[in-house]
């Protein structure tokens, strides 16, 4: 199984970014997808998720109506639309996936996740 993240950079505040997670190889069953991020000296924290039918999404309150998480049409890619951001949105973000045959379920903390992307680099300056 291989996540892929892209999408992140610099960007100055108030300004928008589009991250992208393809998965790979989860054969068998559905995922859900979540996307966390990490900043220096903190914890790995919950951003976003969705469901793997799509139409279940859920938000970490520190980013509601700014972000936006959708899927592709095909499944296998899970986007994060982030609007109006604020330098303490820097961190480096984190695409995740857990195997699921429950549509609609979308796991929030990291330890329900199975796999993880390699992270990508998001940094906003004020």
């Amino acid at each position: 199984v291989q996540l892929q993240a892209s999408g992140g950079g610099l960007v100055q505040a108030g300004g928008s970014l589009r991250l992208s997670c393809a998965v790979s190889g989860i054969m068998s069953s559905g995922h859900a997808g979540g996307w966390f991020r990490q900043a220096p000296g903190k914890a790995r924290e919950f951003v976003a998720g969705i469901s793997w039918n799509g139409k279940v999404t859920l938000y970490a309150d520190s980013v509601k109506g700014r972000f936006t998480v959708s899927r592709g049409n095909a499944r296998n890619t899970v986007y994060l639309q982030m609007n109006s951001l604020k330098p303490e949105d820097t961190a480096v973000y984190y695409c995740a996936a857990e195997e699921t045959v429950v549509s609609v379920h979308v796991p929030v903390s990291v330890e329900q996740y199975d796999y993880w992307g390699q992270g990508t680099q998001v940094t906003v300056s004020s």
